[in-house]
């Protein structure tokens, strides 16, 4: 039963197998199309003899195409087949079940919600685990987004809670709230005196849209683990960009689904949506050289003219990249709980490649990639020298010093913690930590900055 579940999922594409079924299959261990039984991944509903044709003739053709709509994530579509065999309820449930005590401190936190000390874990648990949903509609309403492109209220919710949704909250790290957390971190670059007053709506729509969806439907593993287990989804996007195109498909079909923008001519539409997904895209750290040697060369050469629409969306670009690897540059206490998140979730992928005897894939390996040494060198070769860039850029500003210096003494407290005697009880032992830096003060932990 197990090989003939296998079998189905990757070689009988023409047969409609339930997804209760798909559920229950293990993974096989030649690992073509491997099931991610253990922590669901992202299987997005796609016909597997378009994928076929896909690979073999090199593109779908035209007529094909149009049938695929919309890729909907595993999760989104194993929830409706739950629904229909009644296994939950029909009744909508409402997104904001607080009460009033909980709405007050929510609303407190969103007054304050342009300060780099924003604790988005305190956030989400106020909001009931809809801090994605609440911060995007409330930032709208700050720019006045919903006004200047006449949205729909109720789409602009639908969207925004099939995007929640669309994450997966089993994964440590790579969920809706991180999602809210890059999210706010962009709002707060976007306020950035070089940057805010250069800023059209369509900028700030792209760039608070492309914060909230950048990872929506992650399937809590890298791109090298879906090429070597020959996930669909690798042959799909030919290996290239594999997870930030699903990631930016996955979005344009959400925008359709929910008619967020069906009122807008055509053509604006799908502009917004070639934007989004050079957004998106840009968020591949493989191409972390491409684009910070373009942004060291604009800088060098002092070129960057923010009245041209093109500069406006590389900063952008270049923020959405600094959003997503900001944790480093946070106060410890949540800069930490981060730190080991992403690590777990390594760990996870390694587990999982122990298991079926895949090659374990570099930071996975528990037991030899220590959270400090992972950390350490990823401030070291990613975030240091995208943040030293986009200090200068920002001539440098308040906020930017402040996160430059957060970003030094967290990278100092790894590097005492990986060479410490027994750096696993003080990384994972709350009640075990180092005295502050001298010197340390609130400004430098961006208590008020904004």
């Amino acid at each position: 039963m197990i090989e003939r579940c296998a079998a189905v999922a990757v070689s009988s594409p023409e047969q409609d197998v339930p997804v209760h079924m798909l559920a229950d299959c293990k993974l096989n261990t030649d690992h073509a199309g491997v099931l991610l039984v253990e922590r669901r991944g992202s299987y997005p509903l796609i016909d597997l003899q378009i994928l076929k044709s896909n690979v073999q003739q090199g593109e779908v053709a035209s007529g094909t195409r149009r049938k695929v709509k919309r890729q909907l994530s595993f999760q989104r579509y194993c929830h409706a087949s739950r629904l229909l065999r009644g296994l939950v309820p029909r009744t909508p449930v409402s997104l904001h079940l607080l009460d009033d005590g909980y709405l007050g401190q929510a609303a407190h936190m969103l007054s304050k919600v342009a300060t780099w000390n924003f604790d988005i874990f305190l956030f989400d648990r106020l909001t009931n685990g809809n801090s994605l949903v609440t911060l995007m509609c409330h930032l709208f309403n700050v720019y006045g987004l919903i006004h200047h492109f006449q949205l729909d209220m109720v789409k602009l919710h639908r969207f925004l809670g099939m995007v929640q949704e669309d994450y997966h909250s089993q994964n440590p790290y790579h969920n809706a709230v991180h999602a809210a957390d890059v999210t706010q971190a962009m709002y707060c670059y976007l306020k950035e005196p070089k940057l805010a007053e250069q800023l059209s709506p369509l900028d700030v729509f792209l760039g608070l849209m492309a914060a909230a969806a950048h990872d929506v439907d992650h399937p809590g593993v890298n791109q090298p683990f879906l090429i070597k287990t020959r996930h669909h989804l690798a042959s799909l996007y030919q290996n290239t960009s594999v997870l930030e195109s699903h990631h930016w498909r996955s979005t344009v079909g959400m925008l359709r689904e929910s008619g967020l923008l069906s009122h807008l001519p055509a053509d604006m539409s799908q502009d917004i949506e070639q934007q989004l997904g050079s957004l998106i895209l840009a968020t591949d750290i493989s191409r972390q050289n491409e684009f910070l040697l373009t942004f060291r060369e604009h800088l060098d050469h002092r070129d960057l003219d923010l009245e041209l629409p093109s500069h406006r969306h590389f900063i952008l670009q270049i923020a959405l990249k600094c959003a997503d690897v900001c944790n480093p540059c946070r106060v410890w206490e949540l800069s930490r709980q981060w730190s080991e998140r992403v690590c777990e979730e390594f760990y996870r992928q390694g587990d999982l490649e122990r298991k079926f005897d895949l090659e374990i894939s570099p930071l996975c390996n528990q037991q030899a990639d220590s959270v400090p040494a992972i950390q350490t060198g990823f401030i070291s070769y990613i975030v240091e020298p995208l943040f030293e860039e986009w200090h200068r850029f920002t001539e440098p500003s308040l906020l930017s010093r402040t996160m430059m210096g957060q970003l030094h003494q967290n990278k100092a407290r790894w590097s005492r913690l990986r060479y410490a005697r027994t750096p696993s009880a003080t990384q994972m032992d709350p009640q075990v930590e180092e005295p502050e830096p001298a010197g340390s003060s609130g400004e430098e932990d961006g208590g008020d900055i904004p």
